[in-house]
């Protein structure tokens, strides 16, 4: 059976935002990652949203993960 070295394999984006938040909490995201899902009335929905629309800041988030994983 192949392994697959991506980290984020089989990852859902809401899982990824789910573990972020419970890590750091919405303040201290909002902080690293300065987006304003993050820091006005952040909910995992709103962020969803807007992540999936926006590629540079989905990116932020999922080496964000990546990082707490190590």
């Amino acid at each position: 059976m192949h392994q697959s070295n991506d980290p984020l394999h089989g990852k859902t984006l809401e899982m990824i935002v789910t573990t972020l938040v419970d890590h750091f909490g919405w303040k201290e995201l909002g902080q690293i990652i300065r987006i304003n899902c993050f820091n006005s009335n952040p909910s995992i929905k709103s962020s969803l949203t807007f992540l999936r629309k926006t590629p540079w800041a989905r990116k932020k988030v999922e080496d964000l993960y990546i990082s707490i994983l190590k």
